[in-house]
C-alpha cells in the first residue's frame, strides 16, 4: 500500500472536516493562483472572495502551463456559468427568486417565483442545472443555467422558508434514486480514489469495524444512473453494488452481453 495512503484515509478527511480544516497541497495551490489569473475568475468570485484567495496565495509559485496548454484545441463548452455564483448565493442566503426562462417549445415564462434547492451539474450533458420549486404551479423543476434569462434574489421569511424546504426534501425523496455500494475490504487502501470516482453525488459512507468494510450510499438523480454504472465498472473489482435494484439489473445485463460478445470463437 502507499505509504501515503494513511494522509487520505476517510476516517481522518472526516474527522478534519468537522473541524472545518481542509487540507490542500502545494500543486493545488499552485493550480488554483494560475487560475485565478483567468479573466473568469472575476465573474467566478465576489471581489471580496477573490481579493482573499490572491493574498493567501502570494508567496506561492502558481503553475508551470509550457506544454499543458493546447494551442488549438477544438471549442469546448465551459464548466463553468455565470448565474453560478449568484444562484449559489440566493440558495445559501435561504432566499427566494423571480426569473424568467425558456421553455422546451420556445416560449418564454416571465417573472415565475421560486424556491431554489440545489444547483446541479450534469457529468453526461456537461451542463449546470438549477433544481427549483415552482411556488405557484407546486412543481419540481430542473432548468437549464443556459435557459434562465433573468433572474432576482427576494428576501424569504423564515415561516416560508421552513415549510418551503420540507415539500422540497418530500419531492427528492420520490424524484431520487440511491444505491449502496460496496467496498470490498481487499481494497480498502483504495478508499480515496474510490470515493473521487463518485465525488460528483451526494453520498454517506459509514464503516463496519466488525467486517472492516465500508458502505457507501449514493443519491443521484435518475437521468444520472448510467454515468453512476459507468463509474462503478471503471472501478472493476474494487466495489459491489449490494442495493439498487435497477443498477444491479443493467450491470447484469450489460455483463452478460460483454460476456456473449468475447466468449465468441474466433473464425
Amino acid at each position: 500500500m502507499n505509504p501515503f495512503e494513511k494522509i487520505f484515509n476517510y476516517q481522518i478527511l472526516s474527522r478534519l472536516e468537522e473541524s472545518g480544516t481542509f487540507i490542500i497541497t502545494a500543486h493545488e495551490r499552485g493550480w488554483l493562483k494560475m487560475m485565478l489569473q483567468h479573466p473568469a475568475s472575476a465573474h467566478a468570485f465576489a471581489p471580496e472572495t477573490l481579493r482573499k484567495l490572491n493574498a493567501v496565495l502570494e508567496q506561492d509559485q502558481s503553475l508551470e502551463t509550457d506544454g499543458l496548454l493546447h494551442k488549438a484545441a477544438s471549442k469546448e463548452r465551459h464548466v463553468y456559468h455565470p448565474n453560478v455564483r449568484l444562484l449559489r448565493q440566493a440558495i445559501t442566503n435561504k432566499a427566494i427568486l423571480r426569473l424568467s426562462y425558456l421553455m422546451k417549445n420556445g416560449r418564454t415564462s416571465t417573472m415565475q417565483d421560486g424556491f431554489p434547492y440545489k444547483l446541479e451539474y450534469s457529468m453526461v450533458k456537461r451542463e449546470w442545472y438549477l433544481l427549483w420549486y415552482h411556488i405557484n404551479n407546486r412543481m419540481l423543476m430542473s432548468t437549464r443555467l443556459e435557459k434562465i434569462m433573468e433572474v432576482s434574489e427576494q428576501a424569504c421569511p423564515v415561516e416560508d422558508y421552513e415549510q418551503l424546504t420540507a415539500v422540497v426534501h418530500a419531492l427528492m425523496n420520490n424524484r431520487g434514486m440511491s444505491a449502496d455500494i460496496l467496498v470490498v475490504p481487499a481494497y480498502n487502501g483504495e478508499l480515496s480514489r474510490i470515493l473521487y470516482a463518485f465525488s460528483c453525488f451526494e453520498k454517506e459512507v459509514t464503516y463496519a469495524p466488525e467486517e472492516n468494510e465500508y458502505m457507501i450510499r449514493l443519491y443521484f438523480n435518475s437521468s444520472d444512473s448510467e454515468f453512476v454504472l459507468s463509474k462503478t465498472r471503471f472501478l472493476g473489482k474494487r466495489v459491489r453494488i449490494l442495493e439498487g435494484e435497477q443498477l444491479r439489473r443493467r450491470m447484469l445485463e450489460s455483463a452478460t452481453k460483454s460476456l456473449e460478445r468475447y466468449a465468441e470463437p474466433h473464425n
